[in-house]
């Protein structure tokens, strides 16, 4: 049977603007969010205070871990920043109130410092820690919006967040509170790490894999050592030399003088230029190129390969920093086994 009722076609552009909004409202809107938590963070810089000297005095002294703790969106925040503490030489983790409540209180030590986050210093979930604090004497810092909160009161020091009024449009979704959050805890962790003298050796430590861990690699960490290295002396016969450099398998061999410094290099590339029908009585000195190009073993290996990109060479040298003495070498392919890049 037909149907009398007829098709209606829909342009699905049609009134996108009204159901979706306007684009340029769009930016508009992120802008003002971005503008707003940049402006707290401002007025949370300004105010900073002898607490916060009282927080890092206390976090340098700690014996055991710093142990975090929050619910709901500042639980998530503590979480990230016991992680941040962790990778910055601070041993740290987050302890949910309510698992505390129903025995993880047990992960807590007399030893421990606790760094306690609620907005408005009132969350019921965190009154058992609180009193085990305090029963305990485990000294703990508060971050709370309100001076005269129960937990503000009960610590043994009090990170102000400024009156900032969230970038939610309803002023209910935590977003402004959080991000000042987020950054109060970095502020901690690396005056910390600077307090500690904590350095690029201590962070490779703790961040061994990935991108970060390769680039943080040293040139010591990848060079062959010295017992290894295809070396003569000046003086040497370059059919000598050839005997040497084939051995070693590295495509190229060190000319050292009579002190055991570092003159020179010979190459495949110099091997190809300076061949002629005397040239396997030629002397290294004779063949070499003087003056090679070097870097310290306390380098980073990532360093080092810009030199060689940069140099269009694809060995170097390795000579200790502090007696300037030959002690490695590092290839190109080295790096690249390492991911270096």
């Amino acid at each position: 049977m037909r149907s009398n009722v007829s098709a209606i076609t829909i342009d699905p552009r049609q009134g996108e603007t009204e159901r979706w909004g306007d684009p340029h409202d769009d930016l508009t809107e992120a802008r003002r969010v971005l503008t707003l938590e940049a402006n707290a963070l401002e007025k949370l810089a300004e105010n900073l205070d002898n607490s916060f000297e009282q927080a890092i005095t206390l976090l340098m002294q700690v014996q055991g871990r710093v142990i975090l703790l929050g619910v709901g969106k500042s639980g998530h925040i503590a979480h990230k920043i016991a992680s941040t503490f962790s990778s910055t030489g601070t041993p740290a983790f987050f302890v949910h109130p309510n698992e505390a409540s129903h025995g993880d209180l047990g992960m807590i030590t007399l030893q421990d410092v606790l760094i306690i986050l609620s907005l408005s210093g009132e969350t019921a979930e965190l009154s058992d820690t609180i009193n085990y604090a305090k029963r305990f004497n485990i000294p703990f810092i508060a971050i709370t919006y309100k001076a005269e909160s129960t937990l503000a009161k009960a610590a043994y020091t009090t990170l102000l967040l400024p009156p900032s009024p969230e970038a939610c449009p309803m002023g209910l979704a935590p977003t402004t509170s959080t991000t000042l959050m987020l950054a109060l805890g970095d502020a901690l962790a690396v005056t910390l790490l600077k307090r500690k003298g904590f350095s690029e050796k201590d962070f490779k430590k703790f961040h061994p894999g990935g991108l970060l861990g390769r680039k943080l690699l040293h040139v010591s960490d990848i060079m062959r050592v010295y017992e290894d290295l295809p070396l003569v002396l000046k003086g040497t016969p370059m059919s000598d030399a050839l005997v040497e450099m084939t051995e070693k398998g590295f495509g190229c061999i060190g000319v050292l003088d009579k002190a055991k410094k570092l003159v020179g290099i010979i190459t495949d590339g110099d091997l190809r230029r300076h061949m002629n029908p005397s040239f396997l009585s030629q002397r290294v000195e004779d063949v070499m190129t003087p003056s090679p190009k070097t870097i310290f073993s306390s380098s980073f290996a990532a360093e080092a390969l810009g030199v060689m990109n940069r140099q269009s060479i694809t060995n170097l040298f390795v000579l200790d920093e502090a007696t300037n003495a030959l002690v490695g070498l590092l290839r190109l392919h080295d790096c690249l086994r390492e991911g270096i890049a």
